[in-house]
């Protein structure tokens, strides 16, 4: 190998290396949106290094500010689209946040911003500034026990996030036996906890109000669905936005695959951008536990009883959407029959209440928009048919055959159907991705 063999091959590499890096280090932002020294400190070295090419990557792909501070990183994402799942804050084992917790968090960000407050702080006077704001609101503030809990759930999260660290003491003993701790405030991230400035704000519906300059961007709104989003339905994009979706789908998927790692699939009912490597995502599905089996095993059973086909469709809201309509009836009756066959293995507490195993799969499923409840039914997106055990095989048709339409022409994998179509089982791959937005 010559010299400059050497050199090239050697810039080669090296430009490959700074890739991987900021593919992981964006893949981190994405994840945790507030990456604070305290809990994420290898991370953060990443984003600092590739700051400069992390903010272009996020404000053109994505439309997202990134700011980038000794201490910490804060990607600041878009309000999401009113038609996608909710993704709220989580408590540490995993349950939602309360309404009690969220107005805990509010008061808490609220006492630690008075004009004044150091980088330092007793827990019990963070409380009485508490108690005293609260008054002035109009919010009641007990002394239970209950109400402790909540307000260290709101304390946690914002220790999670990296705003507080556990100098002296702990939380945790204040909300039991309430002994005293000493929490030290990182100051300069406090102020980006809220994504959005609270001044010239009247309503809290201002803080979700979408900015109209983003209604004429089609393409990065496309490509925040694909990115954050577990399922894409293509019902639910705007003329412009599906128009990208169809005449760009190959630079879509160069630009998401390239920045973050995700495959794009696109198909007729929809769109997924999927990890290969499993790592990218807030909530599994499959995954593991009663609830989540139920939900994957009531899919197949399901699909398999209404054997719906391509084209189907159902009504949400008065609205014909893809998918298929089953009865609350049939639901109950697959449900049931589920946990006579799975008794042994489900948990008996979920297993044997089947009110409550309904109301949880139920969930599931639309928390990654696989199924919409209605009055009638739970109504099954198309996307459901990637979940079943086994690959739907057509023996007679070989794979040359399959990419043919009957008149010969090639078959764009865009215009085939879920519901119907030779869509692939569950383990060909991975879905959602969807991350914690904040």
């Amino acid at each position: 190998m010559s010299a400059s063999e050497g050199r090239s091959t050697l810039t080669a590499t090296t430009s490959e290396h700074a890739a991987a890096e900021r593919r992981a280090a964006a893949r981190a932002l994405l994840s945790t949106p507030i990456l604070a020294a305290a809990q994420h400190a290898e991370d953060l070295a990443l984003v600092r290094r590739h700051k400069v090419a992390l903010r272009q990557t996020f404000q053109t792909l994505l439309g997202y500010p990134l700011v980038v501070e000794p201490t910490f990183a804060r990607l600041v994402k878009a309000v999401p689209p009113v038609d996608v799942p909710a993704r709220g804050a989580r408590r540490a084992n995993g349950g939602d946040f309360t309404p009690r917790a969220y107005t805990y968090l509010a008061l808490v960000c609220a006492g630690l911003m008075v004009p004044g407050a150091g980088e330092q702080v007793l827990l019990s006077a963070l409380v009485e500034q508490l108690r005293a704001d609260a008054a002035t609101a109009g919010i009641t503030m007990d002394e239970t026990l209950g109400e402790r809990r909540a307000l260290v759930v709101a304390i946690d999260q914002l220790i999670g996030w990296g705003v507080l660290v556990e100098t002296d003491g702990s939380v945790a003993g204040w909300g039991e036996r309430r002994e005293e701790a000493l929490l030290t405030v990182n100051q300069s991230l406090l102020p980006h906890v809220v994504a959005r400035p609270l001044a010239g704000m009247d309503v809290p519906q201002d803080m979700w109000a979408v900015d109209p300059a983003e209604r004429e961007q089609p393409r990065p709104a496309l490509r925040r669905r694909l990115t954050e989003h577990p399922l894409t339905r293509r019902e639910t994009l705007t003329e412009a936005e599906a128009d990208a979706l169809s005449r760009e789908r190959r630079d879509v998927a160069r630009a998401l695959d390239d920045a973050f790692g995700l495959t794009l699939e696109v198909r007729l009912e929809g769109a997924l951008a999927y990890d290969p490597d499993d790592e990218l995502t807030d909530v599994e599905f499959p995954g593991q536990g009663t609830v989540r089996q139920a939900a994957l095993l009531l899919l197949d059973a399901l699909v398999d009883t209404l054997n719906p086909a391509a084209g189907t469709t159902a009504l949400v809201n008065g609205v014909p959407v893809p998918g298929v309509l089953a009865s609350w009836e049939v639901v109950a009756e697959n449900l049931e029959l589920l946990s006579d066959q799975n008794a042994k293995s489900w948990r008996a507490e979920v297993a044997g209440d089947l009110g409550r195993l309904t109301d949880e799969v139920v969930e599931v499923l639309s928390s990654v928009s696989l199924a919409t409840p209605t009055d009638d039914g739970l109504v099954l997106h198309p996307a459901c048919s990637r979940y079943r055990p086994e690959p739907v095989r057509t023996a007679t048709r070989t794979r040359a055959q399959r990419r043919l339409a009957d008149d010969g022409r090639p078959i764009d994998p865009a215009d085939e159907p879920l519901f119907g179509g030779p869509g692939p089982g569950a383990d060909t791959v991975v879905v959602p991705h969807n991350q914690e937005q904040s």
